[in-house]
């Protein structure tokens, strides 16, 4: 068992913080003390960021967006193309795919992928709300904008399927983006060259 290095405020905190994905106990350790070391200037302005979030952020009800509004200010905005819908595994992949620019589409985030292993099936994914959207009839188009990963591309195959019923357009990313990729880490111009070069499945 490792031994407390400060108070049981402080534990607690570095236990939260690792926790977080990415973040193990000694990076938790390390960022806890940082922002311990610089209260004012780092540790209270967080919390006060944190408790606003808390507060004011929720899931939008259609695409799965984190925002203060719901639906979200992207499904929300009439200059997007509603006939197109890019297909994400996460908010942050959404994110990612706004900050490049190119996507001027509506979204929809499954909530991660199909993963035996982990026994996670379709069920636990966000998939039925999709079909919904797309026999609405307004949807002429579904880009499968998944991870390059084994369990993203199977997951797209598994879409795909579903979809096939359905007359609309189904896309997937270009093969710019490489095997094993996560759309979050990937450059802006990786992100436009796969989406404007996207293949029809």
């Amino acid at each position: 068992m490792e031994r407390q290095t400060g108070g049981p405020e402080i534990e607690q905190m570095i236990a939260l913080l690792s926790r977080v994905q990415g973040l193990g106990p000694r990076s938790a350790r390390r960022a806890a003390l940082q922002l311990i070391k610089r209260k004012d200037v780092l540790l209270v302005p967080l919390i006060s960021a944190m408790k606003n979030v808390v507060d004011n952020i929720e899931q939008c009800r259609q695409c799965g967006n984190m925002d203060t509004v719901n639906p979200c200010s992207i499904c929300a905005d009439e200059r997007r193309d509603k006939s197109l819908v890019c297909v994400v595994e996460e908010v942050s992949d959404l994110w990612a795919l706004e900050r490049a620019g190119v996507a001027k589409a509506q979204y929809h985030v499954l909530g991660g992928t199909l993963s035996p292993i982990d026994g996670r099936g379709p069920e636990d994914l966000n998939i039925a709300s999709l079909l919904e959207r797309v026999k609405d009839g307004e949807v002429k188009e579904v880009l499968l904008a998944l991870n390059a990963t084994v369990e993203g591309q199977s997951t797209v195959h598994y879409i795909s399927d579903l979809l096939k019923g359905c007359d609309i357009t189904i896309s997937r990313l270009a093969h710019g983006v490489p095997v094993g990729g996560e759309l979050d880490y990937l450059d802006d111009g990786t992100l436009a060259t796969a989406i404007t070069q996207r293949k029809i499945i």
